[in-house]
């Protein structure tokens, strides 16, 4: 178990990067930096980070390397070189990326003697080291994550996933098409009820008690009909939202906005009848995205 102020090294000093580096230094780890753009390191040095030259001096400081790049090619390319220097330590890479690219990413630091642990931060750059803030990790040693962690929680809350590498990554990407789905859902409903002049601020109290409630029970909800592969509903069948999709349509027509966040799901919706499901709830329809 690595000391209370055991060392790290983070090599990327973007929004985020530079607030994993904060955090840490706040933490009291001896941190040092590194970073393409030399010139981003000085704000972190003078909280009390060590400026690294090179990858590689900042590699060989410390038994912890966290990586928090733009994309993961880049953390091949960035990494690839300095594989003899970081053999032997533990790479934690919290850049976005794909489930194939983590477990690409494990492969090869294996071959090369590197332990390798892939993380997805649930989280904005200015939530990091606050209690609402979480990372997901995953990857084949859980041994080296037990050993870091209590290095990782000054980061943010922290929860282990999985020893397949590319889980992480997986959750990461759900959790967020989570997001981007509701997003979509009130960016259309804000371009709606302002086609008609109302504010913004006036409509958000509704959208936001009417979000809130609904995702409440639809969540968990979706949940049990998914696992226990009963559909059938008495709330609000596919049938009923088949019916009423085009009305939405044909409103955003009229009040000039475009449907083109909405009217894929028309399609879907008639296949769902097409292949007989529409006494069934929404739930129903995460069953037919799966391609065979």
């Amino acid at each position: 178990m690595p000391a209370a102020n055991a060392p790290v090294s983070v090599l990327g000093l973007g929004l985020m990067g530079s607030a994993l580096a904060a955090a840490l230094i706040k933490a009291g780890h001896p941190t040092t930096v590194w970073n393409r753009t030399a010139g981003k390191t000085g704000p972190l040095v003078a909280q009390g980070a060590s400026p690294a030259a090179t990858a590689q001096e900042a590699i060989a400081a410390g038994p912890l390397v966290v990586v928090c790049l733009t994309t993961n090619d880049g953390v091949r390319a960035l990494l690839a070189p300095e594989a003899d220097t970081l053999a032997g330590r533990t790479v934690v890479n919290l850049t976005n990326g794909t489930p194939g690219q983590a477990r690409e990413l494990s492969d090869w630091a294996a071959a090369h003697g590197i332990t390798y642990i892939d993380g997805g931060i649930m989280a904005v750059p200015q939530m990091i080291a606050t209690p609402g803030a979480y990372i997901l990790y995953s990857g084949t040693d859980e041994a080296a994550y037990e050993t870091h962690r209590p290095t990782l929680e000054a980061l943010a809350g922290t929860k282990w996933v999985g020893k397949d590498p590319g889980l992480a990554a997986l959750y990461d990407l759900s959790l967020l098409t989570g997001m981007y789905g509701m997003v979509m859902g009130v960016v259309q409903a804000y371009a709606l009820i302002g086609s008609a002049g109302v504010p913004a601020h006036e409509f958000a109290p509704l959208l936001k008690d009417w979000v809130n409630a609904m995702t409440d029970g639809l969540v968990p909800g979706m949940a049990e009909a998914l696992d226990s592969g009963q559909h059938l509903t008495d709330v609000s069948s596919l049938e009923i939202n088949q019916a009423a999709l085009p009305n939405f349509l044909t409103a955003y027509a009229q009040a000039g906005i475009s449907d083109e966040l909405f009217a894929p799901l028309q399609s879907l919706l008639d296949r769902s009848i097409t292949e007989g499901h529409a006494a069934d709830g929404l739930s129903r329809l995460a069953t037919l995205l799966k391609k065979n």
